[in-house]
């Protein structure tokens, strides 16, 4: 039996942006796992919008590689492989230290009080066990620094790469320390104090923690909806 997700009311207005900003909220709080097969269908009824809307959003999450279009299965959740993982990482390495360097020279005060608003939100997550919501808001965190800089291309990039990072770590990672207490912080704090090469040295860090915690030397899985495939097969 696959996830099931929850019902909305009636949406209106921009129904597909919606749609889609649901999905990548799911999968942020690892309610959607990689792999997982959603139709038009499941997701016209969860949703109860048309199923042209959820084909308009569908098509925008497969651009932008969040949704993988299989022959003879239709629309699977991304399950990016090792070295998949290793490239979305690298480009993060080149895109997080210059934002947080633009940052420290550009953010407002109210921009700043965002960031320690949310860094309160991810600490009371965190003492209250609530994994799934602080996995979300860690992850949200990144997208939030790409907000703040006003650059909506870059607010799509971060959001297309953080989710992918996120199906990766359900699919790699060998613990939960990806995301340390205090190092979020950190680099909050660097920026606050205008010191643009500190909070890139510090986003670094926090990057080489993100790595250090997924398993991208050994060999490739096979994906979970291919091992089920076999099993049915009694292979």
């Amino acid at each position: 039996m696959g996830i099931i997700l929850p019902r909305f009311e009636k949406l209106h207005g921009k129904t597909e942006a919606e749609i889609c900003r649901r999905i990548i909220h799911a999968i942020f709080e690892q309610r959607i796992p990689p792999g997982e097969r959603l139709t038009e269908e499941r997701l016209a009824e969860t949703f109860n919008v048309s199923r042209t809307i959820v084909r308009q959003a569908m098509a925008r999450l497969s651009q932008d590689g969040i949704l993988v279009k299989m022959p003879n299965v239709g629309s699977t959740v991304a399950s990016p492989t090792r070295k998949e993982t290793r490239d979305i990482l690298a480009v993060r390495r080149m895109v997080e230290p210059e934002i947080v360097r633009t940052l420290a020279v550009s953010v407002s005060e109210a921009g700043l009080a965002e960031l320690h608003e949310h860094l309160e939100a991810e600490t009371a997550a965190r003492k209250n066990d609530a994994r799934g919501t602080f996995v979300r808001l860690a992850g949200e965190f990144h997208l939030r620094l790409a907000e703040l800089t006003g650059n909506h291309v870059l607010v799509q990039l971060m959001t297309r790469l953080q989710t992918l990072t996120c199906l990766a770590i359900l699919l790699h990672a060998k613990g939960e320390q990806a995301c340390p207490p205090g190092e979020h912080g950190q680099i909050t704090d660097a920026i606050a104090r205008q010191d643009g090469e500190t909070a890139a040295r510090e986003m670094l860090h926090h990057l080489k923690h993100v790595e250090m915690d997924l398993r991208l030397d050994g060999e490739e899985r096979t994906s979970s909806f291919s091992e089920t495939m076999a099993w049915l097969r009694g292979v």
